[in-house]
Formats: structure tokens, sequence, C-alpha cells
């Protein structure tokens, strides 16, 4: 029953980020960005209480060892920097280029690839907490992966992809979520003692996904227009 519950969240996770922003994508652009703005703001609250209310706590409780804990937390963050840089690297002359506006269609869905691959992992870990706790984070991942696969859709469509080419990558490269869902799923049910540890990780995660990307982006206000067309 555990695994059919953790199969519906991450397809929630996954697939349903990518079919709600798929949809929103046929709102006229004066409300995609309206909608956009309000997306980011939720999705940053979310993932930083997720991490700050729910999961450090949940990790301190049950390693009973507040300082690893954090420690190992602070260490995440510096880690999916480094790896974000090594996966998202480009090349760029011009010093003032954003990220979003210069990676190549490839690198962005390795990139999302991977996130998603560790939403799923954090989607599983938290389900083996306790029930509620993972419809929360569901919830939480859901809410920043919208404002992130429209920004992922511009990027595709900018490069040439159609609407449906562009929806159908970004829905692939979800999938990921579920190999690293079930990886955890059959991993963690043997290795309990390593819960508090991936729960601090995947604060870490929240953490870094929330003050390096999105509240970037919310200072910016960057209109979404501007990725869709040339």
């Amino acid at each position: 029953m555990q695994l059919i519950i953790i199969l519906i969240a991450l397809t929630v996770g996954s697939a349903g980020s990518v079919a709600i922003a798929g949809s929103l994508l046929l709102l006229k652009q004066d409300k995609l960005d309206q909608i956009s703005n309000y997306l980011l703001t939720l999705a940053g609250g979310t993932l930083l209480g997720a991490a700050y209310l729910g999961m450090l706590p949940k990790a301190v409780k049950l390693a009973n060892n507040a300082d690893s804990v954090f420690v190992l937390t602070l260490t995440g963050i510096v880690l999916f920097f480094i790896t974000e840089k090594v996966i998202l690297w480009r090349a760029c002359g011009n010093k003032q280029c954003e990220r979003h506006n210069n990676a190549s269609a490839p690198l962005i869905l390795i990139g999302d690839a991977l996130h998603n691959f560790i939403d799923g992992i954090i989607i599983t870990t938290a389900f083996f907490t306790s029930l509620e706790f993972g419809v929360v984070v569901t919830l939480t991942v859901l809410f920043h992966e919208i404002p992130q696969e429209l920004a992922d859709f511009g990027i595709l469509i900018k490069n040439g992809y159609s609407k449906s080419k562009a929806l159908a990558y970004n829905m692939a490269s979800g999938l990921t979520a579920f190999l690293g869902g079930l990886i955890a799923y059959f991993t963690l049910d043997s290795a309990r003692k390593f819960i508090p540890w991936v729960l601090a990780l995947s604060a870490a995660s929240f953490t870094y996904i929330a003050l390096a990307d999105l509240v970037p982006q919310m200072h910016k206000k960057q209109r979404l227009k501007i990725l869709f067309f040339r």
C-alpha cells in the first residue's frame, strides 16, 4: 500500500507539474506572467518552510545529533551549487548573460532530469517518515516544479522546439523522479538509519533551490515573454 501511495505522489510531483505548466501555456501572456510571479513566491515559501519546519526538525530528532545534521545540510548546499555549475556550465562571452537565456536545450533537460531524480528520493524519504509529511513534501515539490517547468518550456521553445515537443521532452525528463523514488524505496526500507541524513540533504536541496534559483527571479521579476519569443 505504501508503494502505491508513493507512486501516486511521484506522479503528482513529476508528471503533474509538467502537465499543469503545459496547460498554463494556453493562457494569455499577461495572465501567464502574473500567475508565474505568484507561483515563484509560493514555491520559495513552501520550499523553505518544508526544509526548516519539517525536514530539519525531523532529521535532528531521528539522528539525535543537531550538529551533524546542520553540518551535512551546509555541505549539501555547497555540493548542489557545484553540481549545478558542472551540469549547466556553458561558454558565454557576455558577462551579463543569464543561465536560462543561454543554456542549451540538452543541458537544461539533463539538469532537469537530475533535479527530478533528487525530488523522487526526497518524496519517498518523506513518506518513510510519515504519511502526512509525505503529502506536504509532495505538494512542495509540485509547487516549486511548476515555475521551473514553465522556464524550461521557454528555453526549449526559444531553441526551436514546438510546444508539443517541449512538453514531451519535459515529461520524459520527469520520469527520472520515479527512478530516484524507487531506488530510495527499495534501499531505505532496509537502511532506515540513513533517513535523517537523507532529510538533511533534502533540506539542503530545497534551501539551495529557493535561495539560488527562485529568490533571484523574484527580485528581477523578469517577464516570461522574454523566454517565449525571440
